[in-house]
């Protein structure tokens, strides 16, 4: 699993950062590409790194803001030019069904492939063999989600020393017992799988809240994430500016990182109210509190290691 920032500003554009959007690249999921929020000239930032729009088959968005969704229209429009043909599917809140309809009726715009909205509430949103994904609405103006992706547990190694000892040999025989939960070997040994694995290989958790107020309600929802992404609006400072904008301060959200247990946060959503020279002392203020913390800046990479 790999995070790219694609835009990390809130509310317009600025010289050093565009408005949101993030893309998660799932390579168990044959190398799709999740986008979650699609501010305006995403497809533009797209453009500087190696995503290709047709292998983009999800977008999640958080709220219905300006600059988490202006940019999805043209976005839309450009993959049918760029050979997409797969099912998209769109989650968002109530509404993201009739602006994104309403844009391409009003424009003319007729997509090459197919189209899916799922208008989301709290709970399970998707869930396959590999992952599962769910909302959970945060405290903010309008109505606003955060994203939950957990990756399921994976069988354990296959404990090569102890088929040995029973003298089972390596060959197709371990592919099998790999993918059944009873093998009868040419011998007519009976093997059953779960005495052959090691302990599961947990699941990675990458937690992905949108525009929200600093609260302790969101601790069991971001609890264990090896990635936790949270906006960080305001610097320390600005505590009662982001309560009154409904927006979290740095060491708000490096506060609820802690408090998780989770093993990395990445800040993002800066106000364009910052520029370079700040860039260091917001990261500081959240370190304070939570060591492990990034600042992200346009075309950030976060690398997800399996556990």
């Amino acid at each position: 699993m790999e995070l790219i920032f694609l835009g990390t500003g809130s509310g317009v554009p600025s010289k050093n950062r565009n408005v949101s959007s993030m893309a998660l690249t799932l390579l168990q999921e044959q190398n799709s590409i999740w986008l979650f929020d699609c501010g305006e000239s995403t497809q533009h930032q797209i453009l500087r790194t190696s995503i290709k729009p047709r292998k983009i088959n999800k977008i999640f968005i958080t709220h219905m803001h300006g600059d988490h969704i202006y940019g999805l229209p043209g976005l839309l429009s450009s993959r049918s030019f760029q050979g997409g043909e797969d099912l998209l599917t769109i989650y968002g809140p109530q509404g993201i069904k009739e602006y994104v309809e309403t844009c391409l009726r009003v424009s003319g715009t007729h997509l090459t492939y197919p189209i899916s909205f799922i208008e989301i509430a709290e709970g399970v949103v998707f869930e396959n063999e590999q992952v599962i994904v769910t909302s959970k609405k945060l405290d903010h103006g309008i109505p606003s989600y955060g994203f939950r992706i957990e990756e399921k547990d994976k069988p354990g190694e296959l404990l090569v020393g102890k088929l040995k000892e029973l003298g089972i040999e390596p060959g197709p025989i371990y592919q099998q017992i790999k993918e059944n939960d009873v093998v009868k070997t040419q011998e007519g040994q009976v093997i059953h799988r779960p005495n052959f694995l090691g302990p599961d290989k947990k699941g990675r958790v990458i937690t992905v809240f949108g525009d929200t107020r600093s609260t302790h309600q969101f601790k069991t929802f971001a609890e264990g994430s090896d990635v936790l992404v949270h906006e960080a609006t305001f610097d320390d400072s600005k505590a009662d500016l982001a309560q009154q904008y409904f927006h979290t301060t740095t060491k708000q959200a490096a506060s609820l990182a802690k408090e998780a247990h989770v093993k990395k946060l990445v800040l993002t959503h800066i106000s364009s109210r910052y520029q370079k020279d700040d860039f260091e002392d917001l990261a500081k203020q959240a370190q304070e509190i939570f060591p492990n913390t990034e600042l992200a800046s346009d075309f950030h990479k976060v690398t997800v290691n399996s556990r």
